[in-house]
Parts: structure tokens; C-alpha cells; sequence
């Protein structure tokens, strides 16, 4: 297959102008102006809002003005994550994407799929004039990945629409009704570093090349974390001997499971080769425990330089809490009909070391928001516990609840079975939606997130099942004509 090939061929066709788009979360700059250009050169109603989310709305086709008004949405940014090895500048450099049988891929980083292709169905929508549709209103939210900052500012009466389809899912064929709250813990440790003391040997340990993955979507999958496994082996060697911590680095964004990180410690001279065959008991021990979701792990340990290190007292603080701060899922919906589904999670997503501070930040999310409070406080406390000098918690974002009464849902259903002879599934996401936010400015919004199948999301091993596209775009326009 070539990439000419591709169907639908406009909706390919706009992907890949988005991902020559340097669009980093927080830098959608140039984005917003592409978008803005589009709707401007098209004649369609183009709003660009204080905080830089896009509106461009076109009018029913004639005959279905009375129709009630849709707004399809997704997100304009993408999490940029890349090979250790792989050489990009995600500020100014294009993505570049191959064909792998039946998937869409990217050399060496995120494909930025979530959510630049439901941005090309919303610009292969707009740009069509042979379909049938009442009035739509296209709206594309900035800094969803790191913040959810478009939709929390979104300006109040900006949305005209009474139904809402959001195309920032990762499954075909599943109907998203409701998802998860989250919030984000930011613990800081302040220090003044100091030397190790005389006849220390410093060693590098680096683990690579796991899966990771989206920290909502994948949490439930028991994937190895990187933070965590080098947290547990310096855990280990703290309650065997003396070391010296001068560097725990690992994890890169708050919604992605860690997927490399190195730590570097000293220990007593006399201690090296016991060190050595620890941590080669170690690596052993990790392959077996998650030999059937990592296949591709690596492990290095090498001597390296002294340096300055922790001190002492707060180093066996550090890694103790790290030890101990949960990480995984903490609990499944009650409901057991709705089978093994992730109620409430957290992630251990950064750990970083600097000249005066380390801090770590972990990611919690629960679709029921008292539970989504005690998994922060449990965190929280694990922090308070080690004496973090600061911990802090973003504003967060809620819970999106199902409507028992949706006609999107149940005119989606109906298409979907027309369409191709089967029931969707309709169910709940561990994950942050923009659709939590968008429910409390409008709360009368009847909602759906639907999307095509993507994998590896928030990885370098993100892909995009190419037929599904076709599928999920077919659909969204049977909806829009059915209604």
C-alpha cells in the first residue's frame, strides 16, 4: 500500500498537512494559524478565542437548516515522545510517517494520530460539498495533552451546538459515554548537594526500550513503569548498603507511563561486584515479571564519574517514598457487569533531577471524583510522610457522567448497525475527555466520543489502523445525515 492509497483520501490527505505542523502542547501556534487560513480561505464563520481554540462553522446543506446544530471536536496538539536514539527538534522538524500493513506509523516518534486524525475528519468535513448535514460548528481545543487548557478557558456561549461527537477516542467500534476525572501531584525535594565521601564507586544503571503507553488507557495493562523499577532497585540496595544517590531521571510527561530512565549512585569500593550481580538479578527478575508486556526491554549498568550526590538523610527519604507511592490501578468499578473496568489509577510519571531540587510528578484519575480524592490524598501523603519541601495539585479536570437519554448515542448506535451489521460497544474510558469540561459550561450538551483504533499512543509506538478511519469517518457522516 502506498500512501496515495490511502482512504478516505481527503481525510489522509489533511493528516498529513497536520503533521508537517509543528504542534507540540503549549505550541499549537502554528496550528491555529493553519486553521484560521482554512476556514478564511473556505468563506466559513472563523472564530479563534482568547485562548487560541478554533471555531469554524458551516452552514446546513439546503433543506436541513431546521436540523439541530452539531459540533464535532477534537484536539490540535500532540504529545511529542521519541526514541532515545531518534534525532528530532519537535519545534520546527515535520513527522514523518510510513505505512506498516494495515497501520499508519511514525520514524522514531509519536505519530501525533491523538488527535491530528480527528482534526483531518473535521477538515475532510468541512471541505466536502457533496454531503448532506443540518448546521455544524468544527471546533479544535489547544493543550488538551498537558492541561486541558483550551476547553478549560473555552469562552462562555461560544458552542452553538446541542450534540456533541468528540473524535479523540483510540478504539473503533466503542461509543465512549463517560470518563474519568484527574488531577496531577507535583512533589519537590530542595537540597544542597554534597560530596561522597572517599572510596566511593559511582555507577550509571539505565533501563530502555519498554512499552509504556497512555497513563489512563494502557494503566490497566501491567505495563513495566521505568521510574518505578529503578526506584525498586536503588530501594533494594539502600536496605543492603551505603550508597550515595546523585541522579534519578525518568518519564518525560504527566499522561504517559515511563518508558526509559537512568539513576546514578555511589557505593563503597568494596561493594562494586556485589552491586553488579544485584542488579543482574535484578534484570533477570524484571523479564520474568513482565515477559509477556515487554519484549524489547534493555539494561546497562557502567561506571561513570563521582559526582555530587543527595544528602544522605534525604536520599533514603527520597527513595523510600518512591518506593512506596502507589502506581498501577487501586480499584475497579463496583459494577461487575460492566466487567474488569478501571475505576481509579495513578501513575508515577516523572522523576527529575536538578542542580538544587528533585521533583516528581504522579497522575491520578477516577471516575468517581471521592475516590479520585482519596487516591491524591494517599499519594499526597506518602510525600508528606517523606518531607517534601512543596507538593502541589493542579486545578484538575472532572468526571464526564453518561446521559441515560442520549439521541447521539442511540442515533450513532443505529448507524453504526446499518452501516456495518453489528452492535457497538458502548462504555467508559479511564481517561481525561474534554467532554468533562465541556459538561459543566453546557450542561445540556448530549455527548459522544467515538474515534479510530490507535495503539501505542503517547509512545514511539503509536499507530493508527488505517482501515478503521474510513469506518469511523463513514460514520460520523451517516449520523450527521441521519439527523
Amino acid at each position: 500500500m502506498n500512501k496515495k492509497d490511502l482512504k478516505p483520501e481527503s481525510v489522509f490527505r489533511f493528516f498529513s498537512e497536520i503533521n508537517q505542523i509543528p504542534r507540540p502542547s503549549k505550541h499549537e501556534e502554528q496550528m491555529i494559524a493553519y486553521l484560521r487560513h482554512f476556514g478564511e480561505q473556505h468563506g466559513l464563520e472563523t472564530i479563534v478565542d482568547n485562548i487560541g481554540n478554533v471555531l469554524i462553522r458551516k452552514p446546513a446543506t439546503p433543506g436541513r437548516e431546521a436540523v439541530p446544530v452539531v459540533t464535532i471536536q477534537s484536539h490540535m496538539d500532540m504529545v511529542c515522545d521519541k526514541l532515545v536514539d531518534y534525532q528530532i527538534d519537535f519545534l520546527h522538524d515535520p513527522i514523518k510517517t510510513y505505512i506498516d500493513g494495515e497501520w499508519l506509523r511514525a520514524e522514531g516518534t509519536t505519530l501525533g494520530a491523538d488527535d491530528g486524525i480527528g482534526c483531518a475528519m473535521q477538515l475532510a468535513i468541512l471541505d466536502a460539498t457533496d454531503l448532506e448535514h443540518g448546521p455544524i460548528e468544527c471546533l479544535f481545543t489547544r493543550d488538551e495533552e498537558t492541561g486541558l487548557t483550551g476547553a478549560n478557558n473555552l469562552e462562555a456561549g461560544m458552542l452553538q451546538g446541542e450534540m456533541l461527537i468528540n473524535l479523540d477516542s483510540e478504539d473503533e467500534g466503542l461509543f465512549y459515554v463517560s470518563c474519568a476525572g484527574g488531577k496531577t501531584t507535583t512533589a519537590t525535594f530542595k537540597y544542597n548537594k554534597v560530596s561522597a565521601p572517599e572510596g566511593y564507586f559511582f555507577v550509571r544503571a539505565t533501563i530502555k526500550g519498554l512499552t509504556g503507553g497512555h497513563s489512563g488507557d494502557d494503566i490497566n495493562k501491567k505495563r513495566a513503569n521505568a521510574a518505578k523499577l529503578l526506584s525498586r532497585f536503588l530501594y533494594l540496595q539502600q536496605e543492603k548498603r551505603d550508597i550515595r544517590v546523585a541522579s534519578i531521571n525518568s518519564g518525560k510527561l504527566h499522561n504517559a507511563i515511563p518508558r526509559d530512565g537512568e539513576i546514578i549512585f555511589a557505593v563503597p569500593f568494596v561493594d562494586k561486584e556485589d552491586v553488579r550481580v544485584d542488579w543482574n538479578v535484578f534484570c533477570s527478575d524484571a523479564e520474568e515479571e513482565f515477559q509477556v508486556t515487554e519484549q524489547s526491554m534493555e539494561f546497562l549498568m557502567e561506571s561513570t564519574d563521582s559526582q555530587p550526590v543527595l544528602p544522605p538523610e534525604l536520599s533514603r527519604r527520597i527513595v523510600t517514598a518512591l518506593q512506596a507511592v502507589h502506581h498501577g490501578v487501586f480499584s475497579v468499578v463496583q459494577d461487575l457487569s460492566l466487567g474488569n473496568l478501571t475505576e481509579t489509577s495513578s501513575n508515577l510519571a516523572v522523576i527529575r533531577t536538578e542542580d538544587t531540587q528533585l521533583v516528581i510528578n504522579t497522575s491520578q484519575r477516577s471516575s468517581v471524583m471521592s475516590n479520585l480524592t482519596n487516591m491524591v490524598n494517599t499519594v499526597t501523603a506518602v510525600f508528606q510522610l517523606a518531607g517534601a519541601d512543596s507538593i502541589i495539585h493542579n486545578d484538575g479536570y472532572p468526571a464526564w457522567k453518561m446521559n441515560p437519554h442520549s439521541r447521539i448515542r442511540e442515533t450513532a448506535r443505529q448507524c453504526y448497525e446499518r452501516l456495518y451489521g453489528t452492535e457497538p460497544t458502548i462504555i467508559g474510558i479511564h481517561a481525561g475527555l474534554e467532554c468533562g469540561l465541556f459538561a459543566e459550561r453546557y450542561p445540556h450538551l448530549d455527548m459522544l466520543s467515538i474515534g479510530p483504533t490507535m495503539r501505542g499512543v503517547h509512545s514511539p509506538d503509536e499507530r493508527l489502523h488505517i482501515p478503521s478511519v474510513g469506518k469511523v469517518y463513514n460514520l460520523v457522516l451517516e449520523i450527521l445525515k441521519t439527523l
